[in-house]
């Protein structure tokens, strides 16, 4: 981690990450521009690259600091006495949104790096790239699988699951509705739903 960049201001920290995480979500590593993250930070090249030294620097910078928070709060959000998979799912669900009220393209940028074909910029995330997956399926599989009716298949609900959350984000973003409370209503509807549907 860059240490001199946590000397900043939090507001100007944040302004930055945000205006990066922002156009590497929208362009991948290949297609976002410095300039446009600069211009949406409202800070000078010359600052942006006196604390990440290049464009992979600030990529690099990025990757690690998304995966720290969001691993952060995800753990610290989910019982470790929860065991219905829906109610975990819930739980992981509510502590992405806490950390989206502050970096809303958070989630977008980590999705879009799991799609990330540039080999420099693969190279830069490859030790942590499935730190936050392997998280994720730890503390899912402290679910009771019992709770399920026989035909369902378990990896194939998660995966449809996933789908569907990143889907309904990826559209609330597009039509410019995104406000991480609502998209969380939305989120648990579809896990009421499924829960009626899945459950014995």
């Amino acid at each position: 981690m860059n240490e001199k960049f946590f000397d900043l201001k939090k507001e100007k920290q944040d302004r930055m990450i945000n205006a990066a995480l922002k156009m590497f979500a929208a362009g991948g590593y290949k297609h976002a521009s410095t300039d446009d993250i600069v211009g949406e930070a409202g800070i000078s090249k010359g600052l942006l690259f006196h604390y990440f030294g290049s464009k992979l620097g600030l990529y690099s910078f990025l990757y690690d600091y998304s995966v720290r928070f969001m691993k952060l709060e995800i753990t610290g959000g989910v019982s470790s006495s929860e065991q219905d998979y829906f109610n975990i799912r819930r739980q992981m669900e509510f502590a992405k949104m806490q950390v989206l009220k502050n970096y809303p393209y958070m989630q977008q940028f980590l999705n879009k790096c799991r799609f990330e074909n540039v080999s420099e910029a693969l190279m830069a995330i490859e030790r942590q790239k499935n730190v936050l997956s392997d998280i994720q399926a730890v503390l899912k599989n402290q679910s009771d699988r019992s709770l399920f009716r026989t035909e369902v298949d378990y990896e194939k609900l998660d995966q449809m699951l996933t789908y569907t959350m990143d889907g309904l984000m990826d559209a609330r973003f597009r039509d410019a509705s995104f406000q991480p409370d609502l998209l969380y209503e939305e989120i648990c509807s579809y896990l009421d739903m499924m829960k009626k549907l899945t459950y014995r």
